[in-house]
């Protein structure tokens, strides 16, 4: 379960930003995961959740935003989102393709008081 150790980690970040902002509360996190990085929403909340419990941020509301995975094919230049994990272009059927989103991890934005 890769979730918890990735809420560890953010909600270390999440912390430290909202110490270092001087804030009193966090009241929303807002996330972007990629859909390779496989987070399972509800998991990922409650692995969070407990990580920063008895803190600031103990009651933040957690937005979670999953980026499709989006290819731009070498061969044709089409931009393809992939579905059923079809690694192939759907205008050539090309496999030389560059990744262009899907594996983000990050943290869009800590709201609070």
């Amino acid at each position: 379960m890769h979730e918890l150790s990735i809420a560890e980690d953010l909600s270390a970040i999440v912390l430290e930003a909202a110490n270092r902002e001087n804030l009193e509360k966090v009241t929303r996190v807002n996330l972007s995961f990629g859909q390779l990085v496989q987070i399972v929403p509800g998991i990922f909340e409650s692995a969070f959740m407990e990580c920063v419990r008895n803190t600031i941020a103990g009651q933040a509301e957690l937005s979670i935003e999953i980026v499709p995975v989006r290819m731009k094919c070498r061969k044709c230049g089409k931009d393809i989102i992939v579905e059923d994990n079809n690694f192939n272009c759907s205008e050539c059927g090309s496999d030389d393709l560059d990744m262009v989103s899907g594996r983000e991890l990050y943290i869009k934005s800590i709201e609070g008081e």
